[in-house]
């Protein structure tokens, strides 16, 4: 197990840990029934921190923010020194969390993106891991919801007896409900990102070779040129500008300020 700290990369607290680390201490979180809220960050995630000091506020109260993308890896170690071997890479994460689970008889509970999404995700999980509870799934409704919408969603999660909740509604909404309903769930809510369309089948996972190098962001960029060009073309070397203005010291104290969100998004 390796937990190196937790780091600044853009004013966004990166846990320099690894699968092991991140599995263990969500498990632990659920078998005790304790709050736990936990994000896996690719550029895009820690760029909406940077950008956003309300959202920065947000991120970091959360638990554990992870290295989801290999440009947020080496900027833990060309930053801080706090080099890692591999990313925490949320789809497998989810994948580790899963098997665990199974194993160990925790019921998970799938919150977001689109019923017929949750329903392939569902029967996608319960084939790899057969012992697998899925004690309940709902579906966003892509859109702000009222507070009477958000404690209905926050007792069926508690009715349905769930220790493990994933949550897949893509950077910053996911994040954004994590923070909204942590102190109403006293049990882990992890964000995935775009774990429940991969393993759904519904989208393609880059090969494991881009992955590596770092160029997911291109395979993921010819998939969806319309809805990511935006994300990739401007955010990526926005990211690289300011890491490297990090790097040497010359963003200060803007990485530090952050604003505490005058009300809740009511993300659902």
């Amino acid at each position: 197990m390796i937990d190196r700290g937790t780091f600044s990369v853009l004013g966004v607290n990166i846990c320099a840990i690894d699968y092991e680390t991140a599995t263990q201490r969500i498990l632990s979180a659920a078998h005790s029934q304790r709050a736990l809220g936990v994000s896996a960050l690719a550029v895009h995630g820690v760029m909406t921190g940077a950008l956003d000091p309300a959202h920065r506020y947000r991120l970091n109260r959360l638990d554990h923010l992870l290295p989801d993308g290999q440009p947020v890896r080496w900027a833990l170690g060309v930053i801080h020194g706090a080099h890692l071997l591999a990313r925490v890479y949320g789809p497998e994460l989810m994948l580790r969390l899963c098997r665990q689970a199974a194993s160990e008889g925790l019921p998970i509970y799938l919150y977001g993106s689109r019923i017929e999404t949750l329903e392939c995700l569902s029967s996608s999980l319960t084939r790899q891991f057969p012992s697998l509870i899925i004690a309940g799934m709902q579906a966003s409704r892509f859109r702000q919801i009222s507070p009477a919408e958000k404690k209905t969603i926050i007792d069926a999660i508690r009715a349905s007896e769930a220790k493990l909740v994933f949550v897949g509604l893509g950077c910053p909404r996911q994040e954004i409900w994590i923070y909204e309903y942590r102190q109403s769930l006293d049990i882990p809510l992890v964000g995935v990102g775009a774990a429940f369309d991969f393993h759904a089948g519904r989208t393609p996972q880059a090969p494991e070779w881009m992955q590596n190098a770092g160029l997911e962001w291109c395979f993921r960029l010819l998939s969806e040129p319309r809805r990511l060009w935006r994300r990739y073309l401007l955010l990526n070397p926005l990211y690289a500008v300011l890491i490297s203005l990090q790097a040497i010291g010359l963003l200060g104290q803007l990485l530090a300020r952050e604003v505490s969100p005058a009300h809740d998004s009511m993300v659902g």
